[in-house]
């Protein structure tokens, strides 16, 4: 009936997913290419923070509370999976200098996995982490668990395995029927402070939700459902919010689509809807506009989806990301290109595909 993948956020909570790996968000104690251009916006923003080192505030990204967690989580959260190289290679470098630059600009949430890049992910954004020396109470780590290089695996053995596994890649010494219990475990030891769930089929959430007690999810993490081209994730926000649950939303691109350069040759949308997301995109290029910045505004103004998690490997995107969305809370959104992109889209209005392993 669905897929399931487990969620963990480290600092810390934990979720599961549809056929994907679990989800494990670690917060503290106390697929994509985005914004290739820069915009005027952007070098506003580069020159705010260079004016930062001359007394000058620099404007910080909003706060959004994450459900009945307690925690606040940027707007915009970094999307880890380009670290993993699975979008290209990415250098140390790059990915140290862009993990910087997010935390000077006011990103504190970081969302990664096991499975991107076969843990290549986890370890760069670890050391990255460590490089740059932000006081762990600072910000909050998402991971997950469950699905692997090798393959699924929700096990209550291989699930307590995988979050020790990724606090070491990590560098933390804490993240936040067989499944669950091994998470509710993992809790109760401290390891694990909130728990979640993601996936890509929307009715894993409510599959899930309606066969735990209240309380025992604390977060979903819903991606490619909530953008220009597919909003499916709003009917299903009120009953979210009746169990309490916080909302993250990742992959406001739709893993590429909604991109100047298009998706990776492995993207299983149809080509139905990849040639509509290309037409969308030329539509702005010919409106002197960027398809990327659009979308991701799009999706940063619901209130109601704490962060919006976009993929990044570079100091361009991050200042270009924050830049959207510091001009969306300064002067909204251009509506009149956004409605002629809605009319390109419609035809393919909500399309998916399918992700994960089939639920029993």
């Amino acid at each position: 009936m669905g897929l399931l993948e487990p969620r963990v956020i480290l600092d810390r909570v934990v979720s599961i997913s549809e056929a994907a790996p679990l989800r494990i968000s670690l917060p503290s104690p106390s697929r994509r290419r985005v914004l290739r251009r820069r915009s005027d916006s952007t070098r506003r923003a580069a020159a705010m923070a260079s004016a930062a080192g001359a007394g000058a505030a620099v404007p910080q990204l909003e706060r959004r509370a994450l459900g009945n967690t307690g925690l606040m989580v940027s707007c915009v959260g970094f999307g880890a999976s380009p670290l993993g190289n699975v979008f290209g290679p990415v250098s140390d470098e790059d990915a140290l200098a862009a993990v910087r630059r997010a935390f000077e600009l006011g990103i504190n949430f970081f969302d990664t996995s096991p499975y991107y890049g076969g843990t290549v992910s986890e370890a760069v954004l670890g050391r990255c982490l460590r490089a740059v020396g932000v006081p762990r109470s600072e910000y909050v780590i998402s991971t997950k668990c469950g699905r692997y290089v090798e393959g699924f695996d929700f096990s209550a053995e291989r699930v307590t395995r995988s979050v020790d596994e990724s606090l070491a890649r990590l560098g933390l010494d804490y993240i936040v029927k067989e499944t669950i219990p091994a998470i509710q475990k993992l809790k109760d030891a401290g390891k694990v402070r909130f728990v979640g769930i993601t996936g890509l089929p929307l009715g894993v959430f409510t599959y899930v939700l309606d066969r735990v007690p209240q309380g025992a999810v604390d977060v979903i993490l819903s991606y490619c459902h909530y953008s220009i081209n597919d909003t499916a994730l709003v009917d299903l926000l009120p009953y979210l919010k009746s169990k309490g649950v916080g909302v993250i939303s990742a992959s406001p691109l739709a893993m590429g689509l909604l991109t100047d350069n298009g998706p990776p040759e492995w993207h299983p949308a149809s080509p139905e809807l990849k040639s509509a997301c290309r037409a969308a995109a030329g539509h702005c290029r010919e409106k002197g506009k960027n398809v990327s910045k659009l979308a991701l505004q799009y999706s940063l103004r619901n209130n109601e989806i704490a962060s919006i998690l976009v993929g990044m490997n570079s100091v361009k995107q991050v200042e270009e990301n924050v830049a959207a969305a510091l001009e969306l809370s300064s002067s909204g959104v251009d509506e009149g290109l956004l409605q002629e992109v809605e009319a390109i889209l419609e035809p393919v209005k909500n399309q998916t595909w399918p992700s994960g392993v089939a639920q029993t």
